[in-house]
């Protein structure tokens, strides 16, 4: 069946990419959650989508510029204010520490497209092993240098590849970088692509699906994942469907 993976946690209900949002992910009965990691001045992995915290904070400036004390001060509720109480911006460590203690599987997406972040890869393996997660974790990007990478790093953890428009055959070029899965834009998906990628062996799990009528056409096609704003609408939707 279909795994429902929580963008950014319940992004449509919550302030995203924050606890309160991942907890509610896992509350309504998400399979997993889709977060983003980005590094601080000092080094330190943290949870944002953003290269800056403008749009979801606060405040306003590049990630990359405060050490991980600064960006602390920052309330990441901003779009929720007054909804959920002042929400930091968490790291990722405080993300897998809470997630061990669930079922949950972990898409870790590098945010390292625009940014090159030095050693990010290593970092972010690193601490997944230590929190013994590699069979819950999930790693992609849009960066597919990025990929290779990682998997030459850990074969042993899955890669996945971003995408937003129509590749040829992308299961013959996964297999050049040793990803297994492919995270393409929804709208570049239909069943023809998913019997094809299935034939290959590789998983396709499309991003960002909110609208019901996509999210039933995407079950009808038998996607191995979607990823969504709204995982407690999604779980409805597929219980109806089964």
């Amino acid at each position: 069946m279909t795994k429902i993976f929580a963008h950014r946690g319940s992004a449509g209900t919550h302030p995203e990419n924050t606890m309160v949002s991942f907890q509610e992910a896992e509350r309504v009965g998400a399979d997993g959650i889709e977060l983003d990691v980005q590094m601080t001045k000092d080094g330190q992995i943290v949870v944002i989508h953003d290269e800056t915290i403008d749009r979801t904070t606060n405040g306003t400036g590049w990630v990359k510029e405060f050490t991980y004390r600064e960006l602390r001060k920052f309330d990441a509720s901003y779009k929720f204010a007054g909804q959920y109480g002042f929400c930091p911006i968490p790291l990722l460590e405080e993300v897998l520490s809470w997630g061990k203690q669930t079922k949950l599987l972990f898409n870790i997406e590098l945010k390292n497209g625009f940014i090159q972040y030095e050693r990010l890869e290593e970092q972010v393996i690193q601490m997944i092993k230590e929190y013994e997660m590699e069979e819950r974790v999930i790693l992609s990007s849009f960066n597919h240098n990025s990929m290779a990478r990682c998997h030459r790093i850990a074969p042993e953890i899955e890669t996945a590849l971003l995408y937003m428009e129509n590749l040829y055959e992308p299961w013959r070029y996964i297999q050049a970088i040793g990803a297994s899965a492919l995270h393409p834009y929804y709208v570049t998906v239909n069943e023809s692509f998913i019997r094809e990628a299935h034939k290959h062996g590789v998983a396709v799990r499309p991003f960002t699906i909110n609208k019901e009528a996509v999210m039933k056409r995407m079950f009808r096609y038998h996607v191995d994942a979607i990823v969504t704003d709204y995982p407690a609408k999604a779980k409805k939707i597929l219980r109806s469907e089964h």
